[in-house]
């Protein structure tokens, strides 16, 4: 596990050493920002026009973050592919894939040290948007136990989406392709519940559960489900896996 952690630190000074790192960092706090803002205004503007006919006090958790986590879902799927594209499809294309794979640490450690770096990357990009509901507490009342299984939920989904574009780039040298690859891929298991409405009931039940943005439903609305855990936890262990055998492969091909 030591080995691991070092790779995992690596790899998020590698991210802030570059660029990369804070240009994926101010990308997604203005976009965030920018959904933070306008649902706040929709918010604020609902609730006068509550008060002005006598209704009843509106619920920040169901009308203001309950859609901005799941619109902050749309900004992940765009902006993860930029953080896992350089992960093997770098060190292929720099030459240094070779020395990693021969040096004395296994290849999954590698995985998990890459794995955690891409995840630290983007806990901070979580982090960051604390601020937004640090706002929230000081004007207003939202219920925070709601806002925990919101944020579990986007860390299991971003879970998925990393461990998807390990495999990815483990694929490729070439970082545009390893990022495009890890978006359709994305895309695919985000759009895959749309042809549930046109499939037989059992494909449909299918379709449905393999859609990463259905398991992420309760989440959002601050209900910590076993199976939507254990759907979660399942595809990053079978993304890691197929990225064990890809790149256990690219050492036997050496």
């Amino acid at each position: 596990m030591r080995n691991a952690l070092a790779i995992a630190n690596k790899e998020l000074r590698g991210y802030f050493a570059s660029p990369i790192g804070w240009v994926i960092c101010g990308l997604f706090s203005l976009m965030f920002g920018y959904f933070f803002y306008a649902y706040v205004e929709v918010f604020l503007k609902n609730s006068m026009q509550s008060q002005m006919g006598n209704g009843g006090p509106m619920n920040i958790n169901i009308l203001l973050i309950r859609p901005l986590l799941s619109n902050a879902t749309v900004i992940i799927l765009f902006m993860l592919p930029s953080i896992t594209m350089r992960t093997y499809s770098e060190e292929k294309r720099s030459g240094t894939i070779e020395l990693l794979l021969t040096s004395p640490i296994t290849d999954w450690e590698i995985i998990i040290g890459k794995f955690l770096g891409a995840m630290g990357l983007y806990c901070t990009l979580l982090l960051a948007t604390m601020a937004h509901m640090a706002i929230l507490f000081a004007y207003g009342r939202p219920e925070f136990r709601p806002l925990i299984a919101g944020y579990i939920g986007l860390v299991l989904l971003g879970g998925c989406f990393v461990s998807m574009g390990l495999f990815v780039s483990s694929l490729t040298k070439n970082q545009v392709i390893a990022g495009v690859g890890t978006f359709i891929a994305g895309l695919l298991f985000w759009v895959i519940n749309w042809l549930a409405d046109s499939a037989s009931p059992t494909t449909s039940a299918i379709l449905s559960y393999l859609s990463i943005t259905e398991h992420f439903d309760d989440f959002a609305k601050g209900v910590i489900d076993t199976k939507h855990v254990i759907f979660y936890l399942s595809f990053i262990t079978f993304g890691l896996f197929l990225t064990s055998k890809s790149v256990d492969t690219e050492r036997w091909k050496g």
